[in-house]
């Protein structure tokens, strides 16, 4: 979660091109759905993704996280040695799960030059992996989550930035897993998914910033992008309620992708749907702070997942210990299920105040 966007560019967001809606809800609890008709999987007559959905678990969460947000990585700053250690690491997971690259070959890596991060940091990666739909490969439903943190102090006092962002891609691999094994099983996507792992959201969302500027896939056909970025932990708002996850911006590009969101949580999940943030007069504007506001602001439907901040929040002691792994499932179960759905549903996603995509 980036904090030098909030503290720096407030003025900048206000020119921005995307279109926001006036009417976003503002409960803190789950809100109600129009009475418009949206169709759910099962009703729809594909496979049940129950079963695929099994292979998430808390322990492969865990076992990856405590490797990827752990001391050797040495808190994944941009350019650094340890964000190029997460990157392989990455990457071999995807090899081993035989889930290609998007660019062909054995290169997962969208390389970004310095010179367009700017502030004297080194080349960096984004990492990309794909699944390609059986039906409408050409339209690609992105999910996204933030590889890099903090790094390390001169003393050697690491960021291990577990929350911060380990908890998403660690999600992203469990969720990568899951559509694979359906694919094995001939069940794979009707559309593609894109799993993309983006470098630099600590300095200004660079890496996100960077794909919708060099974009594998053409944006008019990136039919959703759903962001995860911190859904580990508990808040303080949460402490006596933590099934929960906050989500910001599903509505605010595509009604029906909310309808989608809201829809298959109460088939599925039945987490407490939190929209405080999504807000347009909260003072934190998390909505324009990760990285799916890059899409956003081109015209590509949203929502950002995010168990809000906490103590831990961009100290050292943002550590793997203190996940809720549990509740990191089911979160990273809830993400999966509304992929699912957007992908294999029969008709694309329509933006508001607009006809067919």
């Amino acid at each position: 979660m980036n904090r030098l966007l909030f503290l720096g560019g407030i003025f900048a967001i206000l020119s921005c091109n995307c279109k926001v809606q006036q009417d976003s809800n503002t409960s803190s609890k789950t809100n109600t759905t129009t009475s418009e008709s949206t169709s759910i999987s099962t009703s729809a007559g594909y496979e049940n993704p129950i079963p695929y959905a099994t292979t998430i678990t808390s322990a492969e969460l865990k076992e990856n996280l405590y490797i990827f947000a752990g001391d050797r990585f040495e808190g994944r700053d941009t350019g650094k040695r340890g964000q190029k250690m997460a990157v392989d690491f990455l990457r071999d997971k995807y090899r081993k799960m035989a889930v290609p690259s998007p660019m062909g070959g054995d290169d997962y890596y969208q390389r970004i030059p310095s010179s367009f991060l700017g502030g004297g940091m080194e080349s960096s990666e984004n990492v990309l992996a794909y699944i390609e739909g059986s039906e409408k490969p050409e339209e690609v439903i992105v999910i996204s989550a933030h590889l890099d943190h903090l790094g390390k102090t001169k003393l050697g006092q690491v960021f291990n930035g577990a929350d911060d962002d380990g908890s998403g891609n660690v999600a992203i691999l469990e969720i990568a897993e899951a559509f694979r094994a359906a694919q094995k099983n001939n069940l794979g996507p009707k559309r593609s998914i894109l799993f993309l792992h983006v470098t630099g959201e600590e300095r200004g969302l660079l890496g996100s910033k960077y794909y919708v500027e060099n974009p594998v896939f053409p944006l008019e056909n990136t039919v959703a992008n759903l962001n995860i970025d911190m859904i580990g932990r508990i808040d303080p708002n949460h402490k006596d309620n933590p099934d929960y996850v906050y989500l910001i911006g599903s509505d605010k590009l595509s009604k029906e992708l909310h309808q989608v969101s809201e829809k298959t949580n109460d088939e599925y999940v039945k987490i407490d749907l939190d929209y405080t943030y999504n807000d347009e007069n909260d003072p934190n504007r998390f909505y324009y702070r990760s990285d799916h506001y890059n899409f956003a602001k081109n015209n590509v439907p949203v929502i950002f997942y995010f168990n809000g901040t906490h103590e831990d929040y961009h100290r050292a002691s943002d550590t793997p210990d203190k996940i809720e792994y549990d509740l990191l499932e089911k979160r990273t179960k809830l993400i999966f299920h509304t992929a699912w759905e957007i992908a294999n549903r029969p008709d694309r996603l329509q933006l508001n105040n607009s006809g067919s995509n």
